[in-house]
C-alpha cells in the first residue's frame, strides 16, 4: 500500500499541493474538499497494516496537509505565505511602521471604544465600520498581491489587517461584556 497524496511533488508549494492558483482569492470550498480527499487518503486507519515507513510517511504527509491547509485557509496568513513565495518577508515582529491615515483610524476607534464603552448600539456601530474596514482591506490585498503582484504592498496591507483584526476581537470582548 502506498501513499497517494493531489500532488507530491508540489510538497514545496501549499497552494499546487492542493492543485490550487497561487493567489491570494482562492476558492474555499476547492480547498476544503482537496484536503478532505487528502486526509481521507492518509488517514492512519489506512495504513494500520503498512510498513513503518508507510505509517510514517502518512503522518508526516498528514500533518503536513493540516499545516497548508490551516495555512491557505486563514487570510492572513495565506497573504503572509504568498509574499514569503515571492521573496517578500512581511517582518510583523519589527516592522510596525503604518501610513498615517490609517494610524489616525486606529486612533479614532480605539478613542471610542474607550468613550463609548457603555453604548451597546455606539459599539455595535463601531463593529460594522470595523468590518466594512476589513472587507475594504481585504479587497486591497488580493488587488495589490494577485492584480499587481506587489507583494511588498500586499504586505504592508496584511500588517494593517492584523491590527484591524486585533482590534475586532476587543471589541468583540467588549460588547460580550455589555450582554
Amino acid at each position: 500500500m502506498s501513499v497517494v497524496v493531489a500532488n507530491p511533488s508540489a510538497s514545496d508549494d501549499y497552494f499546487r499541493f492542493f492543485g490550487l492558483s497561487q493567489q491570494f482569492k482562492i476558492d474555499l470550498p476547492a480547498l476544503d474538499q482537496a484536503y478532505l480527499a487528502i486526509q481521507k487518503e492518509v488517514h492512519p486507519d489506512r495504513h494500520a497494516r503498512g510498513s513503518e515507513t508507510e505509517q510514517r510517511l502518512a503522518m508526516q504527509m498528514a500533518t503536513f496537509a493540516n499545516t497548508a491547509f490551516q495555512t491557505l485557509k486563514n487570510p492572513i496568513q495565506r497573504g503572509l505565505y504568498l509574499c514569503k513565495l515571492h521573496g517578500v518577508d512581511a517582518r510583523l515582529e519589527t516592522n510596525t511602521a503604518m501610513p498615517a491615515a490609517f494610524l489616525m483610524k486606529q486612533m479614532d476607534w480605539r478613542e471610542s471604544l474607550d468613550e463609548q464603552a457603555e453604548d451597546i448600539v455606539a459599539l455595535e456601530a463601531l463593529m460594522d465600520e470595523v468590518a466594512q474596514a476589513k472587507q475594504a482591506t481585504l479587497a486591497e490585498i488580493a488587488q495589490a498581491l494577485d492584480d499587481a503582484q506587489n507583494y511588498e504592498r500586499g504586505a504592508e496591507l496584511l500588517r494593517g489587517l492584523l491590527f484591524i483584526d486585533k482590534f475586532a476581537i476587543e471589541l468583540e470582548d467588549a460588547i460580550s461584556a455589555l450582554v
